[in-house]
């Protein structure tokens, strides 16, 4: 067959440079960064900001056949709504206004009905 005859390679350290590695071109391992800690906020700090913490609890938790209107009314306008009816769907509120809504609304709207 036809070719160059097979010829054994140079061993590595005459083939490659000494190492130098002063003059490596491979960054040090990044420095470890500790950032500060950032202050922990409270997961119930938004009842700071809710308007029915202003107002009568009476009327987030009426009597059975009792009126929510009010209730509701003070939630529409409220900043906090949303975190309201997350709290209480998280821990099963079963009683009052949270969030606008009713125990019976916040089941509905578990399941999907709403």
């Amino acid at each position: 067959m036809g070719g160059t005859p097979h010829t054994t390679p140079e061993p590595a350290e005459t083939i490659m440079p000494p190492v130098r590695p002063h003059l490596s071109v491979v960054p040090d391992a990044p420095v470890a960064f500790e950032p500060e800690p950032i202050e922990e906020i409270p997961a119930d700090q938004w009842q700071d900001k809710a308007l029915c913490a202003q107002t009568d609890p009476e009327a987030f938790f009426p009597e059975k056949g009792g009126s929510t209107r009010e209730a509701k009314k003070i939630c529409l306008g409220c900043e906090v709504r949303h975190e309201c009816l997350e709290y209480a769907l998280a821990h099963d509120e079963r009683f009052g206004i949270w969030g606008g809504l009713s125990e019976r609304e916040r089941r509905r709207l578990k399941r999907g009905i709403i």
